[in-house]
């Protein structure tokens, strides 16, 4: 008997101790996720308001719920079922009344002391994932970031109900443990790895060597940055998505391996080396990384192995058995690699070769890759509707691979290529689309999450506040009164020249959409004949309708910013007018480039005080790795490159329309131009970008405005006198 009550009392001791903890862990979720709000806050002039927070509410079939209510002592109960909905429920009061808003180029918000009673909402999310960040993005934005970027950044995730982002800092570290221990040599891995902009291509197979050797001191640097990155997301119950390997590596594992199966990728003008899953090292290589990652990092649910990126595998032909078994062996040899460390993680695949290689991915092959591969194991994010719908016009991934076979996978679009910071979108598919669609359809299949994945980020800011909502509803959006509630949370109050301006801009660049933005002075000259930026009348008069709004709005320091950008864009049109049909038969004048000339500094001026669009901004944070003078100069070359040169021969695609660039890169590329009109005398341009990537250092003084709003209104003034016709 006393026996019996000993074990009753173990087992009520051991319940207690559960319940206590289970408690704890939410106490500890309750306050990272106050932390959140309450550092948003700490970002602006705003008092804090009284708020509770409590994760009380159980997921609903899988997925994140909320409720907001000020109850009658003016406090704002929020409870939900997670730390990101209950962000996502503070952001979303604050929104709903046009308090403020959290964006990459500055933060609002303007609470009254008191909270009015009311105000009640219950919002369920009808997906389970909200996926973020593209393998790209850490080329692109995100290479240099220290933990202060990516704090802000994790926060602004939480805040627009983002908790499935893709987390791949370090991947080169623990590879590089790997490698080690099958024997490589340090000069061998750092020959093979690429300076720190350009590792996404080098994590999906496509480059190898670019800007090596990378400095050693760079791993120790990412680690660190990965721990408090993961400890951050974890503390907020996201589920990041970390690197797992996808076949490639030096080729100087033939030293150790002569007889391992190496194929030669190629991309562009580039390649890499692949590991054919028919090589048992595959397997072995495959357990090791994410055996080394655990054990660095901790347990993590999703890995990323993204194989065949733009890449023409030579597989056996369509229609042969050999093909279709070749590629479920390739499969199930990934997945495997994966399972054998971690039983209970899943395999995440981007879709982007789905529509871009549709000749490549017919649905029998697809369907033959994930053949062996349990449905609830494999996540394809399927990156690209936007392309899908309005750009290849093939048809959604989703539709075409039959709701690719009851697999999970993720609703994902693409609205930037590179970086670009050059306006383009359609507002209205971002707001509804392909969203409602695959809503809807009896054939999505098992569609688990909605995101964005774009290749940068820090750009066209209103497509992602407003993915951030759409991902969060399962009804139509209203995009007018939708970018009202914009136009008030941004600023703090509205004007009849912003909505006339969203009217018009809607039906330009923001009605359009353009895959690579690019004004024609961002090309090499004589390499384009108009760039590519939807530039038309509404274009134009929109951007003037938003000037108009200077004097009401001038005291907004976010439409002061927007206006900079905007002033930028219309200046940055007028150019590309300027410059049409100027070449060697032209018989182009002096005037001309004078007044081209005068754009693009005044342009690059006004730019110098925008928050992101600095170059001097991006070289810094590249710089700021660096542990040696000649790491800085390094990390500076790098830096300069993606943004410029690429490789080559990727010239120009990552165009930006920032402050040092105009002035030291694009303008003088075309008065170099102009004088080679004029005299006659050729210019070799690839030698003069190839210099300035590798030789120079820093950027040309500027001087910068005093006042931002002026100087973006007489930008303008001085551009106007270029004729639309």
């Amino acid at each position: 008997m006393n026996r019996v009550i000993a074990i009753i009392g173990l087992l009520l001791l051991a319940t207690g101790t559960a319940d206590a903890a289970v408690k704890e862990s939410r106490r500890a979720r309750q306050q990272a996720a106050g932390q959140v709000i309450e550092r948003f806050i700490s970002r602006t002039e705003s008092p804090t308001p009284d708020y509770r927070v409590r994760l009380d509410l159980p997921k609903k079939d899988g997925c994140d719920q909320y409720i907001y209510e000020v109850d009658g002592k003016g406090v704002l109960q929020i409870r939900a079922s997670g730390p990101v909905a209950a962000c996502k429920a503070f952001y979303s009061y604050v929104r709903g009344k046009g308090y403020g808003i959290c964006s990459w180029t500055g933060n609002r918000l303007d609470m009254p002391p008191v909270l009015q009673p009311g105000d009640y909402r219950h919002v369920v999310s009808p997906f389970r994932h909200h996926f973020y960040l593209n393998v790209v993005t850490y080329g692109y934005t995100v290479p240099y970031w220290t933990w202060n970027e990516w704090e802000k950044e994790i926060d602004w995730m939480a805040l627009h109900g983002m908790d499935m982002p893709l987390a791949l800092v370090a991947g080169e570290a623990i590879n590089a443990r790997v490698w080690r221990k099958l024997g490589l040599t340090e000069e061998e891995i750092q020959r093979y790895f690429v300076g720190p902009a350009h590792m996404p291509w080098m994590r999906l197979g496509n480059i190898s060597g670019v800007d090596s050797p990378l400095p050693a001191s760079w791993h120790e640097d990412q680690i660190a940055l990965q721990h408090k990155i993961l400890s951050r997301m974890r503390e907020l119950g996201m589920k990041p998505i970390c690197p797992a390997f996808a076949g490639f590596l030096p080729r100087d594992i033939l030293r150790i391996y002569p007889d391992a199966r190496l194929v030669q990728t190629k991309w562009s003008a580039f390649h890499n080396w692949m590991l054919t899953t028919d090589d048992p090292l595959f397997m072995k290589i495959g357990k090791m990384f994410i055996e080394e990652w655990e054990k660095e990092f901790g347990k993590c649910g999703y890995y990323l192995a993204d194989p065949f990126n733009e890449m023409a595998i030579p597989f056996p032909p369509h229609g042969t058995d050999e093909r279709y078994e070749m590629l479920a062996h390739f499969g199930q040899t990934v997945y495997e690699s994966i399972r054998q460390a971690n039983p209970d993680a899943v395999w995440v695949k981007n879709g982007w070769m789905l529509g871009y290689s549709r000749h490549i991915w017919d649905y029998k092959s697809f369907s033959a890759l994930f053949s062996r591969v349990p449905d609830d194991r494999i996540l394809i994010i399927d990156m690209a509707e936007d392309y899908n719908f309005h750009f290849w016009h093939n048809r959604p991934n989703w539709e075409f691979f039959k709701g690719f076979d009851n697999k999970t996978w993720v609703y994902s679009t693409i609205p930037n290529m590179g970086g670009k910071t050059g306006l383009t979108g359609i507002l209205e598919f971002y707001a509804n689309g392909g969203r409602l669609r695959v809503l809807s359809s009896p054939d999505k299949g098992n569609l688990v999450g909605f995101g964005t994945a774009p290749e940068g980020i820090e750009n066209n800011e209103v497509i992602y506040e407003l993915i951030g909502d759409a991902g969060w509803t399962a009804d139509s959006l209203s995009l007018k009164e939708w970018l009202d509630n914009y136009t008030l949370c941004r600023y703090g109050k509205n004007d009849g020249n912003l909505e006339d301006y969203w009217d018009e801009i809607t039906r330009s660049v923001y009605g359009h959409f353009t895959d690579h933005p690019r004004y024609i002075w961002q090309f090499r000259p004589g390499t384009a004949k108009k760039g590519s930026c939807q530039i038309d009348s509404l274009f134009f008069d929109a951007i003037e309708k938003f000037a108009k709004a200077a004097p009401e709005m001038k005291g907004s320091p976010l439409y002061a910013t927007d206006l900079v950008d905007l002033a930028a864009q219309y200046a940055g049109g007028k150019m590309e007018l300027l410059l049409r049909g100027v070449d060697k038969s032209s018989g182009t004048t002096d005037s001309v480039a004078a007044l081209f000339t005068e754009l693009a500094s005044k342009t690059d001026r006004v730019l110098s005080v925008h928050p992101v669009y600095d170059l001097q901004r991006w070289i810094d944070l590249a710089r700021s790795h660096a542990t040696t003078p000649e790491e800085a100069d390094y990390y500076e070359r790098n830096a300069k490159r993606i943004v410029t040169v690429w490789g080559p021969p990727v010239d120009d695609y990552s165009a930006r329309i920032w402050s040092g660039l105009i002035r030291d890169y694009y303008q003088p590329r075309f008065e170099a131009f102009f004088r080679s009109l004029k005299d006659g005398e050729p210019f070799d341009f690839a030698g003069w970008e190839a210099d300035w990537v590798q030789n120079s250092r820093g950027l040309s003084p500027v001087d910068k405005p005093a006042d931002r709003v002026q100087a973006a209104l007489d930008l303008i003034e001085i551009a106007k006198t270029v004729p639309i016709n």
